[in-house]
């Protein structure tokens, strides 16, 4: 793969994300905020985006969405199968919705 074609990947995956968080927001604000690991003022922004807004935010060449957990520990417990795994994802949720929402400076 080349590079103008990850940077498309990487504008098409910003478009689906945008859209997917102003329909998340839209629907149901509080479990938006949750799974999207965002504060209210930056779901507010999103949802507020106007078409031409959404477009030419999508079209940045930098990922809009990261990965919520740098913690290894987290990532294996969402990856690996066991015999607690509905523990295991519980208690992963229960450590991602402790850390701190996205913010604009």
């Amino acid at each position: 793969m080349n590079t103008d074609e990850i940077l498309s990947e990487i504008r098409d995956a910003n478009l689906q994300y945008l859209l997917l968080a102003q329909q998340m927001i839209r629907q149901d604000l509080p479990t938006a905020i949750y799974r999207l690991g965002i504060s209210e003022k930056v779901a507010q922004l999103i949802s507020s985006l106007t078409t031409s807004q959404t477009m030419k935010l999508a079209a940045n060449v930098t990922m809009l969405t990261r990965f919520r957990f740098d913690d290894s520990t987290i990532l294996g417990m969402l990856t690996h199968d066991n015999k607690e795994s509905f523990q295991s994802k519980a208690h992963a949720a229960i450590l991602l919705a402790s850390q701190p929402v996205e913010e604009f400076a």
